[in-house]
């Protein structure tokens, strides 16, 4: 078996946190969660992610902010969202990334980007932390193995940063790979996936206004556990599309193999659109746990941003294209 899971009924009580304390997190942070101390624009935090929370200066609100939200989506505790994470490179254990990640050094960091653009070259950590392109965006997660998570993301634009190294009429996809070193992602060493992690997108969901580079969470430089230092996030799609430490981008004319559907093909499509309609093999996807609630709730189709993204898909079976 692939993926190590538990279903949402064994979620244990010790697990869950109490409403009162979510409530509380929510109000701070619309109050506070961009203000106070942040880093010099350009700056790089010198210390682990993890040892050190490092907040993030001249976050712009978006019109995906907390506010945007219904008021039954309320923003996840940031233990939660730190502590129970998928990201294989550190263990397949929900608590490994966090346990593990600990000294995972993220300074510097470049991402090559390459293929079928007439500017190919790289991008560095500090271009993409620069003030004036960041932004909060609050986002659902929702992840395949049926557990769901709200997060206020910091990110930039996927597609403000693409176009810089415009793509030709021959980059039909988006690749995207993560860092392969065992030494540094202890994971890595056990052949649980072909190493490194791929993803890819077509270009128009690359390009779409939802897709964000994310590089923080909760206005602080993104914990390694989550994907430091940037990840992608793509709300409308299961979580682990949504590719951590990313090092490499290419444009091409061909769709690209990605780690899960090399995996187990019957599993995880390539797409992997949220849609309550298309059974897992082995659970059914129509309803999810919020961390830190006890009840399930319905899992809505794109997860919620249908509005936005169904236009990307006009004409497909969405059964056949799973």
């Amino acid at each position: 078996m692939l993926i190590k899971s538990r279903n949402a009924s064994d979620v244990l009580s010790s697990e869950i946190t109490p409403k009162s304390v979510f409530e509380k997190r929510r109000s701070f942070l619309k109050t506070a969660a961009f203000a106070g101390a942040g880093i010099a624009a350009g700056a790089l935090p010198t210390l682990s992610a993890y040892a050190a929370r490092t907040p993030l200066s001249g976050v712009q609100k978006s019109k995906w902010s907390a506010e945007s939200l219904p008021e039954n989506d309320p923003i996840t505790d940031y233990e939660d969202v730190t502590s129970y994470n998928n990201f294989y490179e550190f263990g397949t254990g929900k608590r490994d990334p966090k346990e593990n990640a600990q000294e995972f050094k993220v300074t510097p960091w470049e991402i090559s980007v390459e293929g079928a653009c007439m500017k190919p070259g790289k991008i560095s950590f500090e271009d993409l932390i620069k003030p004036e392109t960041l932004e909060e965006r609050v986002y659902r997660l929702r992840c395949v193995e049926a557990w769901s998570m709200v997060v206020p993301w910091v990110g930039v634009s996927l597609a403000s940063v693409l176009k810089k190294f415009e793509p030709t009429s021959d980059a039909k996809y988006v690749a995207f790979e993560t860092l392969f070193d065992p030494e540094r992602m202890p994971g890595q060493r056990q052949p649980v996936l072909k190493w490194p992690y791929k993803e890819g997108l077509r270009i128009h969901e690359a390009m779409h206004p939802l897709s964000i580079l994310g590089v923080g969470m909760y206005g602080e430089v993104m914990p390694n556990q989550n994907g430091a230092p940037v990840r992608l996030v793509m709300p409308w799609k299961y979580g682990f599309k949504s590719i951590k430490s990313i090092v490499k981008i290419k444009f091409q004319k061909t769709i690209p193999p990605t780690s899960w559907n090399d995996a187990a093909a019957r599993e995880y499509g390539f797409y992997s659109n949220v849609n309550p309609a298309v059974r897992h093999p082995r659970w059914s996807q129509d309803s999810e746990r919020r961390i830190g609630e006890i009840f399930k709730r319905k899992t809505l189709m794109f997860n919620g941003y249908a509005e936005e993204v169904a236009s990307l898909y006009e004409g497909m079976d969405m059964r056949k294209w799973f």
